[in-house]
């Protein structure tokens, strides 16, 4: 299988030097135009090198330029002369000459100032191989581009067009959001900036030489036209999401050159996309079951295909569309018919298979990953929290307040139950997950993206080319299955230049994410649950400055009943404000909270045994020494720690006493209250690459 090899700083040979040709020709031109004078100094200048060619004017052209000047100021002269019979009056002669002299000048300075751009051109396209001019893009699209601030392809669109426009098969690996990262920098209006790619880049990579394709190249007497035509195009993506983002670029850069398109996906209504496709379409976008289902209700011919694009079939093999893409790919008999274009993150048996069954024999190959591994988001700070899964929705209002910056939030669980359980406890959210119907989903996407609410709690669907601005915060609900699905999801925030943060909770009984942080790049910052100080300092900056925003005409009304409260409170003016403050901040009651469960009313202690200690159980037997078996079964929590001289668990604030004043009946055994969690022992992972979310071995909680 050919193979292309790419790299970030692509360089086009054959362009720059056929630019620079481009370039010594105008140069050329412009040196013939010089005066005689110049051009003898030249002759001379050349003899001497013998490398430049020589410009000779000859006797004969220079009488015919004196020749023509004469003819010109004879010219001249009957215009003056018809100009003053014309208007019946006295003319300057010499004015009107100086004024048809100027005029001309005027001319030349326009062709010079012309070619003098067209240079500026040449020199653009050699200084950048990935200017969009150096490509068979047409002018349509050219200003389509130029009007999003695109004036260069990205790296992976610069890799692939040649390759897809010139009608080669092509495997890439390729990640979704892979470049959504990338700032690219850009002009506009005279103002300079920077643009992010935001899940441009892969889609552009097959969307730009498709429609050129289609419009101007190998493909456009082939295309179908008129009404009730069938498909040229098909695109195949695993999520809803994704098929919606993929057909708004097509809508955007087809209705540049006349190319219409429509999305076909579950959980939408029918009669509308059959209507469209009754109608005439050159794109189809799809999802693999929808899809199906409109081959199988004969609504959807693919008998005129001549592109068909499989994105993302890795995760549409996870997802288990195996059968569906099968059935689809295999609607076309001929394989030089149609060319395939198919992405894959990884490649494991099946999508090699696909490859080989529905892709030409001469296919090519760009790998966009390589052996670097992926890494989460530089302009990310990661944290994780100790928390256990029943304190959840008390803990997670507290770290919105303390790390969202009053930005948006997306929150994300491992099940779609867990999600609409606490899109309902929480203030101000709403679910997303594929449960949901498909008009529910997209009203819910497009109140987030406007505002209308700040929180999303959603599953994995979320995460996957999802594209919204604007995200400060992201909470992922527990460690998730695999490195990748982190980096996804946190790289929701900290685009386009900004920062965020991605905070992840754990439960430290059975969550072991040492792989996640290894394998990602990231140095997780360990924090413990925010405590009343902390919210206090996060919030009640927010609610002293919506105070002093109410307009003093309140004053005089509410006057009287906050002196009445002043002198029978017995409070001071300080303390009453601070509990305006509170009340403003929607606190009513502060309550303390474990460093290690994040539970209200806990607070957790760390057990010294003066020896090592190999497991809970025996941490356990030392309790039972000197405390009532009640009281033991209290404990939540307990967790060894990194040094196995001891443990930390919660106990409820009102017991604390006990533990504290039982240590005295244990030899060698201290018991103290924790500002902070020392190191703890991680557990290891039995799951087979599961992390987090569940499994036994808890004790105590």
């Amino acid at each position: 299988m050919p193979s292309i090899a790419f790299s970030d700083s692509l360089v086009f040979e054959e362009s720059k030097d056929k630019l620079k040709k481009e370039k010594k020709i105008m140069t050329n031109n412009n040196s013939i135009e010089t005066s005689p004078s110049t051009t003898d100094k030249k002759k001379s200048k050349e003899k001497k090198n013998k490398e430049k060619k020589t410009f000779k004017v000859s006797e004969d052209e220079i009488n015919t330029d004196d020749e023509k000047k004469t003819s010109s100021k004879k010219k001249n002269k009957r215009k003056i002369d018809e100009s003053a019979a014309a208007v019946g009056e006295d003319v300057n002669e010499a004015e009107l000459e100086n004024s048809i002299v100027s005029s001309k000048k005027q001319k030349k300075q326009k062709i010079s100032e012309s070619d003098a751009e067209e240079e500026i051109e040449v020199e653009k396209k050699i200084a950048d191989p990935n200017a969009v001019s150096n490509f068979r893009i047409s002018k349509p699209l050219r200003e389509k581009l130029k009007s999003k601030g695109i004036e260069a392809l990205f790296p992976i669109q610069a890799m692939t067009f040649n390759t897809v426009f010139d009608g080669s098969d092509l495997v890439g690996r390729a990640r979704t959001g892979q470049y959504e990262s990338i700032l690219l920098p850009y002009k506009r209006k005279g103002n300079g900036g920077h643009l992010s790619c935001k899940g441009l880049g892969k889609t552009l990579a097959f969307v730009l030489p498709i429609l050129e394709s289609l419009t101007n190249g190998p493909a456009k007497t082939s295309r179908k036209t008129g009404y009730g035509r069938s498909p040229t195009v098909l695109v195949l993506l695993p999520t809803r999401e994704l098929a919606h983002q993929v057909h708004a670029d097509f809508e955007v850069y087809g209705g540049a050159v006349g190319i219409n398109a429509t999305c076909l996906y579950g959980g939408a209504p029918y009669n509308p996309q059959e209507n469209a496709l009754k109608r005439g379409v050159d794109v189809v976008i799809g999802t693999p079951g929808r899809i199906k289902d409109h081959l199988e209700r004969g609504n959807l011919d693919l008998t005129s295909l001549k592109f068909r694009v499989l994105d993302e079939a890795d995760e549409m093999l996870r997802m288990g569309f195996v059968d569906d893409v099968e059935l689809i790919l295999g609607k076309v008999k001929d394989l030089k018919q149609v060319q395939t274009l198919l992405f894959s993150a990884t490649l494991p048996s099946w999508v090699q298979n696909i490859a080989r069954r529905f892709l030409k024999p001469d296919k090519k190959t760009a790998d966009l990953v390589g052996n670097e591994k992926m890494k989460a988001s530089a302009n990310v700070r990661h944290i994780v929290l100790p928390c256990a899964s029943n304190a959840r929705s008390q803990l997670i209002p507290d770290i919105i307040r303390c790390y969202s910056s009053g930005g948006r939030t997306i929150i994300f669980t491992e099940t779609k139950d867990c999600a609409s359980e606490l899109a309902g406890l929480l203030p101000d959210a709403r679910a997303l997950h594929g449960d949901i119907q498909q008009s529910t989903r997209e009203v819910t996407l497009k109140g987030f993206r406007s505002g209308k609410f700040m929180t999303l709690v959603a599953t994995n669907v979320a995460a996957r080319g999802l594209d919204i601005n604007d995200v400060q915060l992201i909470i992922q609900c527990e460690p998730p299955r695999d490195v990748e699905a982190y980096i996804h999801r946190s790289g929701r925030t900290g685009r386009a230049g900004n920062t965020g943060v991605a905070v992840m909770l754990y439960d430290p009984r059975r969550s072991n994410f040492s792989r996640i942080e290894r394998e990602s790049g990231v140095k997780f910052e360990h924090v413990s649950a925010p405590q009343p100080a902390d919210v206090a300092k996060a919030v009640g900056l927010d609610a002293a400055e919506a105070i002093t925003k109410i307009t003093d005409s309140v004053i005089p009304i509410f006057k009287s009943a906050a002196e009445d409260l002043l002198s029978s409170s017995g409070l001071s003016a300080v303390d009453l404000l601070a509990k305006a403050l509170a009340k403003a901040a929607g606190y009513t009651e502060i309550k303390n909270r474990s460093l290690l469960t994040s539970m209200e009313n806990y607070i957790t202690v760390h057990l010294e045994a003066g020896k090592p200690c190999y497991s809970p159980s025996f941490i356990f037997s030392i309790l039972k020494r000197f405390l009532p078996e009640e009281k033991v079964e209290l404990v939540k929590g307990l967790t060894l720690t990194a040094d196995a001289r001891g443990a930390v668990f919660d106990v409820p604030s009102g017991d604390l006493d006990s533990f504290l004043a039982g240590q005295e009946n244990a030899a060698d055994v201290s018991i103290d209250v924790v500002t902070a969690l020392p190191p703890l022992q991680e557990r290891a992972d039995s799951r087979g690459g599961r992390f987090g979310g569940g499994g036994g071995g808890g004790y105590g909680g």
